[in-house]
């Protein structure tokens, strides 16, 4: 049984099969007869979990097994208190209202590498980073939320899935390792 955790690369799709001249996983891993327990957007980078024991897959994914998955936003503005208790409430998207969540504003992570293509900047607009841990992942959720609040999501990288992080497990992007499941 296999277990290997992924830093996800911006603009890589979470899938094995090409599609549209996009970049995708079997551009990063070599590793036959594995599978993503869980997804990322395009559009966002970091931790990812894949395996080839269908239930570890399963236990991974499943919402009533979910581990908390922390995420580190770069927001378009600055949150108030406001914006921040809004965040932390259950939230209602329209199609579906949020769990509770712990959202907490922090420094701009020192260890995270460049974007490419980098993040705009805009000198009159400032940005900041929040840390978001979800106990769901509902599509595009974090991205979601953060426009519902007043602050558009510029860049989202998953540290962490449960006690897997990228401090505990520093890889760049596009580089894996392969783990005991019992670090989950």
């Amino acid at each position: 049984m296999s277990l290997i955790l992924f830093n996800k690369p911006f603009q890589v799709l979470c899938q094995f099969s090409a599609q549209d001249d996009k970049a995708t996983l079997a551009d990063h891993l070599k590793i036959p007869n594995i599978y993503p327990a869980g997804r990322l957007d395009y559009d966002s980078e970091g931790l990812m979990l894949l395996t080839d024991d269908g239930k570890l897959q399963h236990a991974i994914a499943h919402p009533d097994h979910k581990a908390g998955k922390t995420y580190l936003v770069q927001v378009d503005g600055v949150p108030d208190a406001a914006a921040m208790a809004r965040l932390q409430a259950p939230l209602d998207l329209g199609d579906f209202v949020t769990k509770p969540c712990k959202a907490v504003p922090i420094a701009a992570p020192e260890w995270l590498w460049p974007r490419n293509p980098p993040i705009r900047q805009r000198a009159e607009q400032p940005t900041s980073w929040l840390a978001i841990t979800l106990q769901e992942g509902k599509n595009r959720q974090v991205r979601r939320m953060t426009a519902a609040v007043g602050l558009p999501t510029l860049r989202l990288v998953r540290s962490a899935i449960g006690g897997i992080s990228l401090a505990t497990h520093p890889l760049m992007p596009g580089e894996w390792m392969a783990v005991s499941p019992k670090d989950l």
